[in-house]
């Protein structure tokens, strides 16, 4: 059964501050080679998807870079595309409030489109799931509408989630919104599945009645008038939601743990992303390493823990770089020191400089600065 694939490109784009003042949530760095959106748009590859629609409002050029002809993914091909979405693209007048605006610009989209079923996404989650499961299961629910959703604890005491469900043997009892929770609760995921027909309807009622939020106007909506059947699909595996910058940041560093590292990158289900060659990373003779993710391309002479470093970094003799990310072209100056930081592209970091920030507020670089 064939499903066509919608992607958010810029949801909680305002939670992310400076990494996306100059490109789209979708496409900022993450895990030392990829980009945000590398992971949903390689789950939908790998579970047969031939036409996908990223839906943008701003800042997308460097997300039409990364995707580039989407050789990568196989889906350059005659039946498998990918199609940017941007606003204004089909007669919209205006940039929109929420995800379920948004979706007023994918009508000629679906409408092209070819499969019977729709599965909507947010581009800041983080795994690797089949979704032909969850269709299979969402077919045999005969549900309307299906949330993909994991459990987990909140990894600080603040964290929210957009969507909060509450079950007890498999009956929904309450659905909320930036609700509290613990593992005892679901966590949804951003991810949906519905008909086609069913979503299209949608979209045109959303239009004349002035709705604008896809999770509080319809799914809250609709639980709480019962006019609305809904499935949960638990997804069981490793998810990194990055909805600000310190999940972003805490995400990146979670994959220094290897049983994450092995439930993201399946050897049957790879993540795909734009292909770079470098060279293979330089440690001289006095670099010290451990525990940390290091891209090729870089030349380490200094020490590096506890970090993860994207192509081409410099890190000069007698520098350190502790519980950090360091994003492609940034150069750690000789006798510099930077611990609990995210350092964005091309960003100069001077000799002797010293950069400290916290566990739960670290300090944030933006691209292409010099310190």
């Amino acid at each position: 059964m064939k499903m066509i694939g919608i992607i958010f490109s810029d949801i909680y784009n305002s939670e992310m501050g400076e990494l996306t003042k100059q490109r789209t949530l979708a496409s900022v760095p993450f895990g030392g080679r990829y980009r945000l959106v590398d992971f949903v748009l390689s789950n939908m590859a790998n579970s047969g998807f031939e036409s996908i629609g990223i839906i943008t409002r701003y800042n997308y050029q460097s997300l039409m870079d990364n995707l580039g002809s989407c050789e990568e993914w196989d889906l350059n091909r005659k039946n498998g595309r990918v199609f940017i979405l941007p606003p204004f693209g089909t007669g919209q007048t205006s940039v929109s409030h929420g995800n379920l605006q948004a979706l007023a610009g994918a009508q000629m989209f679906l409408e092209r489109a070819k499969g019977e079923y729709v599965l909507i996404s947010n581009a800041n989650i983080v795994c690797n799931i089949d979704y032909q499961r969850a269709l299979d299961d969402h077919i045999k629910s005969g549900a309307e509408l299906t949330i993909i959703c994991d459990r987990e604890n909140p990894i600080y005491e603040d964290e929210r989630r957009s969507l909060v469900i509450e079950e007890k043997d498999g009956e929904i009892k309450d659905v909320t919104i930036q609700d509290t929770y613990d593992d005892t609760k679901l966590c949804g995921m951003g991810m949906y599945i519905m008909k086609k027909s069913y979503l299209q309807k949608l979209i045109k009622y959303a239009q004349v009645h002035g709705l604008y939020h896809f999770e509080r106007d319809f799914v809250l909506h609709g639980f709480r008038t019962g006019e609305l059947s809904i499935n949960l699909y638990e997804f069981k595996k490793s998810t990194l939601r990055s909805s600000d910058l310190l999940s972003y940041y805490n995400n990146n560093l979670r994959l220094l743990e290897e049983s994450v590292r092995q439930d993201i990158f399946i050897p049957n289900r790879p993540i795909y992303t734009k292909v770079r060659d470098e060279v293979p990373t330089y440690y001289a003779q006095n670099a010290v390493s451990s525990n940390s993710l290091i891209a090729d391309g870089c030349t380490i002479n200094g020490t590096v823990e506890d970090s993860v470093l994207f192509r081409d970094i410099q890190v000069e003799e007698g520098a350190e770089v502790h519980k950090s990310v360091v994003m492609q072209g940034a150069s750690i100056g000789k006798g510099s020191k930077i611990e609990y930081c995210i350092i964005d592209k091309d960003v100069t970091i001077t000799e002797g400089r010293t950069l400290i920030g916290a566990p739960t507020a670290p300090i944030v670089i933006q691209k292409g600065q010099k310190i």
